[in-house]
């Protein structure tokens, strides 16, 4: 499938917002409080109760104020599948994280066709696990604020999701996913706090979105494919990047990838490819990175296929994952280190036909330089004191 195909399928099967609901639950008459205090889960679920077996298109409104919701599962399969969440207001996560950080979801839809989260404000409250991990407790390993799982036909626009506990929205083994207009906000030193996460998904596109975080702002991991990502503007975070891939050995790959018109400000990286350091089957394909827009960025490129983040237990067996086929066009901008193209590919895979078109980045009003190790491919146009291909 060509990239103008691609963009083509998906604006057809995505881009259009849900239908006019004919019947609508408000959590409110069915017990939810809007005090911010009381736990209102059980109302949300018998909202959502309703909606799934509803035979006619449903809205699940939440109105203007604030709401506690301890945890909530929403599960199909459902006899609908035009399910909208209205959400006008405020929906907050317990204060004391062990409530939600031991399971690792907050809010789940899972196993659904035509759900639709519009508007609204999740907050998370993860402050008090953040400090937990930084000082080296012994902590749960935390919430995400929104997950979809098993679903496909979904719409996400204009949610606001905040101080998640983990990663903010998750997009797991959907098909069908558009995203738009969100902005997602946790504090630069919030770790594993993923703004969002999509693996084993294909046919998705996230638009028009604002991300700052304390990790990736947006993470693709193993078994996505024909996905688009426009007009984002990320920071703080450490970027957008393909990985981490090949942590099992057999391993779906990520194939089919255009990220377009990004702006990255003070982020750890720009656009990133990376993969451990061990044996696996998986590769990264078909991959184009374009017109985007570096700030004083520390990693404008970089593909790392030596990546372990702990400082024991790091085979270093050499990655196995093939890196092919990816692009990087209009790249411009200015780095915070004086090596702004870093291709640290694997000796046992070495990257290939990577392309490098009109990159130019600055580092302290000189040209930046460049790194590459087991890389091949061409350069058209490349500006840099070094060069790399």
């Amino acid at each position: 499938m060509s990239r103008l195909s691609l963009l083509l399928f998906l604006l057809a099967a995505l881009s259009s917002p849900p239908a006019l609901c004919a019947v609508v639950y408000d959590v409110t008459s069915l017990g939810a409080t809007p005090d911010g205090v009381t736990d209102s889960a059980d109302a949300f679920l018998r909202a959502w109760s309703a909606s799934c077996s509803s035979t006619s298109p449903a809205t699940i409104y939440v109105p203007a104020a604030t709401f506690l919701v301890s945890r909530a599962d929403f599960s199909g399969p459902c006899v609908n599948s035009e399910i909208v969440f209205q959400i006008d207001g405020t929906i907050v996560a317990p204060s004391d994280y062990n409530v939600n950080g031991v399971s690792g979801y907050w809010i789940v839809i899972r196993s659904v066709s035509g759900v639709s989260v519009i508007g609204g404000v999740l907050d998370g409250r993860g402050a008090a696990l953040w400090a937990c991990k930084r000082a080296g407790g012994n902590c749960p390993t935390g919430a995400t604020n929104l997950e979809f799982s098993n679903a496909n036909n979904i719409f996400i626009s204009g949610l606001k999701s905040r101080h998640s506990q983990m990663f903010h929205i998750v997009i797991n083994a959907c098909t069908d996913v558009n995203i738009q207009g969100v902005k997602v906000s946790a504090p630069e030193n919030s770790p594993n706090t993923d703004g969002i996460h999509v693996q084993g998904s294909s046919n998705v596109m996230i638009t028009n979105s604002r991300i700052g975080t304390g990790d990736d702002c947006i993470s693709i991991g193993p078994g996505c494919s024909n996905m688009w990502i426009e007009n984002i503007v990320c920071g703080p975070g450490h970027g957008i990047s393909i990985g981490s891939l090949g942590k099992a050995l057999e391993e779906d790959g990520v194939q089919h990838v255009t990220v377009s018109k990004v702006t990255f400000t003070g982020t750890q990286n720009g656009v990133r490819i990376k993969s451990w350091e061990k044996k696996s089957n998986g590769f990264a394909r078909n991959i184009l990175f374009q017109h985007a827009r570096m700030i004083n960025v520390q990693n404008p490129i970089i593909i790392d296929q030596h990546y372990c983040p702990f400082t024991q237990g790091c085979l270093k067996q050499g990655s196995g994952v093939q890196v092919s086929d990816v692009t990087y066009q209009d790249i411009h901008g200015t780095s915070a280190t004086e090596v702004a193209v870093k291709l640290d590919c694997s000796s046992d895979r070495p990257c290939s036909k990577i392309k490098l078109e009109n990159v130019k980045l600055m580092y302290q009003n000189q040209l930046a330089t460049s790194s590459c190790s087991n890389a091949g491919g061409t350069a058209l146009g490349f500006i840099s004191a070094t060069d790399c291909l």
